[in-house]
């Protein structure tokens, strides 16, 4: 009888191993903190808008959008007035969504009217996805008066 105690004893499972990841609320990412991302560095001409998409990655804690914008009537370096005022839009996905069905929406910026402006804007932090956002040029006067714009646009993280 002892001898059938100490067999049973002897054949017992060892425990089941302990998990050592930690749970996913835990874990940490790479983030894009100290860098800088070129968003928009070009001359272009602008009948009635230009749409220029780019996306801030996961985990950017506080990245800030910042550049200037200047538009001419005709040519690049002309004139520089009044006459080449046009609009420029902040949109993230939905908005641009609404904005390419011509539906009316909010946006995250805009800036009506002008034709130099400086921009400095805190876009909402992107938390552990990708988020897509749009800079929008619009010719408020359409194809009848073509612009050109020159922008340089980066977001720091």
């Amino acid at each position: 009888m002892l001898l059938l105690l100490a067999v049973t004893a002897c054949t017992k499972q060892p425990p089941a191993p302990v998990s050592t990841a930690p749970p996913p609320s835990e874990r940490v990412a790479p983030t894009p903190v100290g860098t800088t991302q070129n968003v928009l560095q070009k001359t272009f001409t602008l009948q009635r808008s230009a749409e220029f998409p780019f996306e801030v990655p996961a985990h950017a804690a506080m990245p800030h959008l910042h550049g200037i914008f200047e538009s001419f009537v005709g040519q690049a370096h002309g004139a520089s007035d009044e006459s080449a005022n046009i609009d420029f839009l902040i949109l993230n996905e939905e908005q641009h969504d609404d904005f390419a069905q011509n539906r009316s929406s909010d946006t995250m910026f805009a800036v009506e009217a002008s034709h130099n402006q400086a921009v400095n804007f805190d876009l909402p932090a992107s938390l552990n996805q990708t988020v897509k956002y749009y800079l929008v040029f619009r010719n408020p006067e359409g194809s009848k008066s073509s612009k050109v714009v020159e922008a340089n646009f980066r977001v720091d993280y």
